[in-house]
């Protein structure tokens, strides 16, 4: 008997958050967890940082004005081991769904913009941090490392995803496509209506062709959800009269087979949930024109190197372990004539 390929439904919800309210957010996906297990999703997706809210006061405002901001938003972010995971596992395990939410994630005294995985038994099967925070977001997000770039391997398929501009980091989709992705999550904030911002007209254009790009390029099905912007959210940055800098919409939702074509929405400027059925056979026939990471790769000619070890900050050592001995000192020598320069 030939070999059988998962096929499900999957749903990409376009969702704003209950501004800067963990509680309340955390209540909202799950609500929209219920509804698309009712639909029938087996994998559910949401944005970048619903949960409690993506800080659009750095795009507005100086480290100065935001800083009232950044403590809310500190006081409402999620930490992995916290009631707050536990009611979003419970809710992944009543709807028998895979669930993928965008997470304003604490640990002692930094955030991270993370990307946190449940499986359809509400367990925690993995996270990833955006390697690289995109220009102001680095006063609110640390770093992920080489650690958090995984794909993971479920009864769906291979699932992995990136994080608004990391989808600019070549080497990194790169990564996932070579360790087998199968079904890519895009996750990105609702900055298309932040006005005043010159690269905001094109935003939803730029979505859109990253999304697309990848899947053609790894042959891969993506998920991709964008958050519109609430009034609410306006309001509370004191914007609500200034349409010139922020508006409320936005947002570009989409679900994208593995020849880069739409196979749900795309949906735009407004809160709504996005369905299509991932069928994995599909994927056979974009890698035999071109298997990225096999017969259409060249490494004798070009190779990925990757570091996907965790990179602490501090190592305990054991008491039996030696002392390390000190580096040597560099030579104190005079450079060869022809090395010196004449000034």
């Amino acid at each position: 008997m030939a070999d059988q390929y998962p096929r499900f439904k999957a749903a990409a919800v376009s969702a704003a958050p209950i501004f800067l309210d963990r509680e309340a957010t955390t209540e909202k996906v799950c609500q929209l967890i219920a509804e698309a297990g009712r639909a029938g999703a087996k994998l559910t997706v949401f944005p970048e940082v619903l949960i409690p809210g993506y800080p659009y006061w750095i795009w507005l405002m100086t480290p100065t004005q935001g800083a009232p901001y950044f403590l809310r938003l500190y006081k409402n972010a999620v930490e992995i081991d916290s009631p707050t995971v536990q009611k979003l596992g419970r809710a992944a395990r009543a709807a028998g769904s895979f669930v993928v939410v965008g997470i304003s994630e604490r640990e002692g005294g930094t955030l991270y913009n993370t990307l946190l995985y449940l499986d359809d038994q509400g367990e925690v099967i993995g996270r990833h941090r955006k390697l690289q925070p995109t220009l102001v977001e680095r006063t609110i997000w640390g770093q992920g490392d080489g650690s958090d770039l995984r794909v993971f391997d479920t009864e769906l398929g291979k699932i992995a995803g990136l994080i608004c501009w990391e989808h600019t980091m070549d080497l990194t989709r790169y990564a996932l496509t070579a360790m087998g992705e199968q079904i890519h999550i895009a996750a990105w904030p609702g900055t298309s209506t932040l006005a005043h911002n010159p690269h905001s007209c094109i935003f939803n254009a730029v979505t859109d062709a990253a999304a697309r790009h990848h899947a053609l390029a790894g042959q891969t099905f993506v998920i991709n959800v964008q958050s519109p912007i609430g009034a609410d959210i306006v309001e509370q940055l004191g914007f609500q009269d200034r349409p010139d800098m922020i508006r409320p919409g936005g947002g570009w939702t989409a679900i994208i087979g593995p020849d880069g074509q739409f196979i749900g929405g795309p949906l735009t400027d407004k809160e709504d949930v996005v369905y299509a059925e991932i069928d994995l056979e599909q994927i056979i026939l974009a890698k035999y024109a071109c298997d990225s990471a096999g017969h259409y790769a060249r490494p004798d000619v070009l190779r990925l190197v990757a570091d996907l070890r965790p990179q602490p900050i501090w190592e305990p050592r054991r008491a039996t372990e030696p002392a390390r001995e000190p580096a040597p000192i560099a030579s104190a020598e005079p450079l060869p004539a022809e090395n010196k320069l004449d000034l």
